[in-house]
């Protein structure tokens, strides 16, 4: 029984990352959508935004950069850089995931320089649930401007900025002459690897089931041979 169960578990999360890679697959032809401060109501799904191709204008609030380390790219150390943005006509604001910045190989704490854009812009990216999270080592950083931390959730900016956000994240696709690097990384679903699981639980329930018939067989031959 224990096999069969994690088979079937193994089952509903294959399913559960096929039906993400539906929705990626189909929000990304999608038509890109505008937003304005007043598309995502706080009532709406924000899952049903994501990997939406999405275009905003506004502004960066250039004074809030945090940057979440331990991003790698081909291999080399670095951070995403993350800033709010400001959405046009609006006092809302989204969490742009910028692109990748290189470590600084001389000195860890003093970040490579890269230029943020003044004034109202239009970005163009594709709406994620958050920025992604990587294993947490020892305490969090206490969030303010310039923080390097490990993991940041959009609940956590809006607090530590008392600003209202929207709540879904933009990966920045288009180029702002900036410096940072946009080659985001596709979500790894491991879709083959959990059907592979699957098969495995259940051959090893078959494989069990069918030992105990065998056994039982050959256990109530003998039984019967001995009277």
């Amino acid at each position: 029984m224990l096999g069969i169960s994690l088979a079937q578990w193994q089952t509903r999360r294959g399913d559960q990352k096929q039906a993400l890679a539906n929705a990626m697959q189909e929000r990304g032809v999608e038509a890109p959508l505008q937003l304005d401060g007043k598309v995502m109501a706080s009532t709406a799904d924000p899952k049903q935004l994501e990997f939406r191709h999405i275009t905003v204008q506004g502004e960066f609030v250039a004074d809030w950069p945090v940057y979440l380390d331990n991003r790698s790219y081909q291999g080399n150390p670095g951070f995403y850089v993350l800033m709010p943005f400001k959405i046009a006509n609006s006092t809302s604001h989204i969490l742009v995931e910028r692109g990748w910045l290189p470590l600084n190989l001389q000195t860890r704490s003093k970040l490579l320089p890269y230029s943020t854009p003044t004034g109202e812009i239009t970005l163009q990216g594709v709406a994620r649930l958050n920025p992604g999270r990587v294993m947490q080592l020892g305490q969090p950083t206490a969030l303010q401007p310039k923080a390097i931390v490990q993991n940041l959730d959009v609940a956590e900016l809006a607090h530590a900025t008392k600003l209202p956000f929207q709540p879904v994240v933009i990966e920045q696709s288009n180029d702002t002459k900036d410096g940072l690097v946009r080659d985001w990384p596709s979500p790894a679903l491991g879709i083959e690897r959990h059907r592979g699981y699957e098969f495995q639980w259940y051959a090893l329930a078959a494989m069990a089931f069918l030992f105990f018939v065998v056994t039982g067989f050959k256990n109530g031959t003998k039984a019967g041979s001995d009277e």
